[in-house]
């Protein structure tokens, strides 16, 4: 991946006039070489960033104090360069108290700060400078600047509680308050006590300060000169943000038709309206033909692994990033944008501990985020705020740690106490409903023991990157010799959806494609099958797997993704000695032995009574009753069953979302035979009284189920002494 910069409009001559002979022969510090004609392009534009100015009054702080706050925003160059100074710094005590680590949110911006400081500082990436994101590494035992994501420093102190590898930790975008960042920030209090020699930087926007004081008291704090604000144009309709897509894709068509060049940068609030903009703007875009040229809409959804952003300035292309991200630190390296429109709303999933299910909630972003946004237009660009000038803007976003399924996070807090940190200051505390649910969730999968501690498999389920129950599914299939198949499971749902959504006029055909793939059982085989497939056209006879994946509407980097989880998650169970399983997918006890183990993960049992993410559709039109929850929801419409008239009656479900479409995701047939052989009897006297309790009761009495309002038969499991078939399988060629 190569990072353009404006320093690469320079033409040889140009960058090469100024250099001192005795210049072309300083050596670079970190390497022993001489520095290449392009490390002075680029000081060049280093010594232009708002950040520059600061560095003397940086490492006086950086020496005398243990903990440094930056305040600044996406475009003051902080980011880039405070972690090369602390690499510095780190170079003149000879590293006796290590190297330096640097915390960014998205993997995109991660790798991408990585291969631009290694450009800066003139090394090679995967050498004196690298990363690490979740499945993929390139450092090396010399690595002396690493940029990793927060949750992979987490793991890290797993093994190393107390960071002894480094002597400064620069943790990036705080105002984000992600999960991982605040127990980040939380931990590393005790680190600081224990290692006085350890160094603290903390990169955070403005208005994040006064939380940041709060929390470790008085601390220095190196205040930047701000880039100079761009044109701002505020809303003034007093429908507020009401109509935000509309006025988008509007104010995008209009900028393009009208204003000079440069590249547009809209925010939205959901993948859903990014894909609706796209479409319109394609499409209206295509009609113009304008000095400057063609209309180009770009999405980029890190949720869905839909992030690859091209940095390159084309001639009479007007690129227009759509985007839900809430951070604008993604694009801090995009040079081309001259045209920012916010529409001042994010997405935010909140998490509902008595029922289990996250909610989709829209709501305003921060003043934080919202001056973080105006800066990427650059001093010469227009940011259209499509609220008003007096809009009340929350000061900063409320923490995840507030909202999110907290069952890993107590899980790996856990594990912190036996490495030895047995206690987290947060900045926020979770919800004590929240925290009882994790702690129940855990007592439930075997993992804590009778005095709350880890037990045996809560250590070895604390050691995969999983979710607990996907983990605890993954332990399961070791017992029922299913590894294989539950392997490619846990990495299809870990990773992003494989699933590509196409335009309007192409997704009839790309419906037809994605049901090529589709198992009899379910969604969950469904996406043993597409894994398979994509394997057999990587590894067999097809030419191109990208232009494979393209002709079947599937995601290139989520399969490559899914495949770099597969084999880590395999590295781990020969690591702890785990045994895996030769691959068995299509006989009939292998179908019901992947049941068991994802039934082994999502029902859980306290105190005699449970929870199964199973569901009856109670009326023979798609409402599926949750048996523990009391609630109806329908399938997911991008589910194999999403566009089936014939439903099958009982589902097992892997996730529930309340939103506008409130919907299960993921669900795979079950059997009311199965559902009852592979559950303890005593769940089911505990259940809440509904029809579908008095079903199974009939059958665990008499053997025999209820009418099924005329579901389609679907081939089941229920008499292990059958004899084993092969399904019929898709081998897509």
């Amino acid at each position: 991946m190569e990072l353009s910069t404006d320093a690469e409009k320079l033409s040889d001559s140009e960058g090469t006039k100024d250099i001192e002979s005795d210049d072309v022969l300083e050596l670079n510090q970190f390497d022993g070489l001489p520095f290449s004609s392009r490390y002075y392009k680029l000081l060049r534009e280093r010594k232009g960033l708002p950040v520059w100015g600061a560095k003397c009054e940086f490492m006086d702080s950086l020496i005398n104090n243990q903990i440094v706050m930056v305040p600044g925003t996406a475009k003051t160059g902080h980011s880039s360069q405070i972690p090369q100074w602390c690499a510095e710094f780190c170079l003149s005590t000879q590293y006796q108290n290590g190297m330096v680590v640097c915390t960014q949110i998205h993997q995109q911006s991660t790798v991408e700060l990585a291969l631009r400081v290694a450009d800066e500082m003139d090394v090679n990436i995967g050498h004196e400078v690298g990363y690490s994101i979740p499945f993929q590494t390139c450092s090396s035992a010399d690595t002396v600047l690493r940029y990793y994501t927060d949750d992979v420093l987490l793991r890290e102190m797993m093994s190393n509680p107390l960071l002894e590898q480094y002597g400064v930790v620069v943790i990036n975008q705080v105002q984000d308050r992600t999960v991982s960042t605040d127990l980040l920030l939380g931990l590393l209090k005790d680190v600081l006590l224990a290692r006085p020699e350890l160094r603290l930087v903390i990169l955070t926007a403005p208005h994040s300060t006064e939380t940041m004081l709060r929390h470790y008291g008085s601390i220095p704090q190196i205040h930047l000169d701000e880039p100079q604000l761009c044109e701002v144009v505020y809303g003034s309709g007093r429908g507020g943000v009401k109509d935000y897509l509309c006025s988008a894709i509007r104010l995008a068509l209009e900028i393009h038709q009208n204003q000079d060049d440069g590249d547009i940068l809209t925010f939205l609030a959901t993948e859903q309206e990014i894909e609706c903009a796209h479409a319109i703007l394609r499409r209206e875009g295509a009609s113009f033909a304008l000095p400057h040229g063609e209309m180009v809409p770009v999405s980029v959804c890190p949720e869905l692994g839909h992030c690859y952003l091209d940095h390159s300035e084309e001639k009479n292309i007007r690129k227009v990033f759509l985007t839900c991200s809430p951070s604008a630190d993604l694009f801090w390296a995009v040079l081309t944008i001259r045209f920012v429109i916010d529409a001042g709303v994010q997405k935010r999933y909140v998490y509902n501990p008595r029922i289990r299910a996250n909610s989709i909630v829209i709501r305003p972003i921060s003043r934080s985020q919202a001056e973080s946004r105006k800066q990427l237009a650059g001093p010469k660009g227009k940011c259209f705020c499509l609220y008003q000038e007096d809009a009340s803007l929350p000061a900063e976003s409320i923490p995840h740690i507030l909202e999110a399924d907290i069952t890993s996070t107590v899980l790996f807090l856990k594990r912190m106490e036996i490495a030895g940190l047995s206690h987290c200051d947060f900045i926020d505390r979770p919800d004590p409903e929240s925290l009882m649910q994790a702690l129940e969730e855990l007592d439930y999968l075997a993992a804590l023991d009778d005095d709350g501690n880890l037990s045996e498999i809560g250590i070895i389920m604390s050691e995969f990157p999983l979710e607990p129950q996907m983990a605890k599914t993954l332990l399961a299939s070791c017992e029922f010799d299913c590894v294989s198949e539950v392997l490619t499971i846990a990495a299809m749902l870990t990773g992003p959806s494989s699933f590509l959504i196409p335009p309007v006029e192409t997704s009839q055909k790309a419906l037809l494609c994605h049901q090529k793939f589709q198992h009899v059982e379910g969604d969950h085989f469904t996406l043993i099958n597409i894994y398979n497939a994509y394997k057999y056209a990587q590894e067999g006879t097809y030419s191109n797997v990208e232009r494979w994946c393209e002709e079947h509407f599937l995601s290139l980097n989520a399969l490559q993704t899914a495949d770099a989880i597969r084999s880590e998650l395999t590295d781990i169970l020969k690591r702890i000695e785990l045994p895996v399983s030769l691959p068995a997918f299509g006989s009939k006890s292998n179908i019901v032995n992947i049941k068991r183990a994802l039934l082994a993960g999502f029902f859980m049992q306290f105190n005699l009574c449970g929870i199964f993410q199973v569901a009856r559709d109670v009326d023979g039109s798609g409402n599926y009753f949750m048996l523990t929850h009391k609630h109806v929801a329908q399938i997911h419409p991008l589910s194999g069953y999403g566009t089936e008239t014939d439903l099958p009656e009982w589902v097992l479900y892997h996730e529930h979302t309340l939103s506008e479409n409130n919907c299960i995701r993921t669900v795979s047939h079950i059997s009311a035979h199965e559902f009852i052989q592979m559950a303890p009897q005593y769940f089911y006297y505990n259940l809440p009284p509904s029809e579908s309790k008095d079903q199974l009761q009939q059958i665990m009495d008499h053997g025999s189920a209820a009418p099924s309002k005329g579901k389609r038969k679907l081939p089941t499991s229920s008499h292990p002494a059958i004899e084993e078939q092969p399904y019929e399988r898709c081998t897509i060629q």
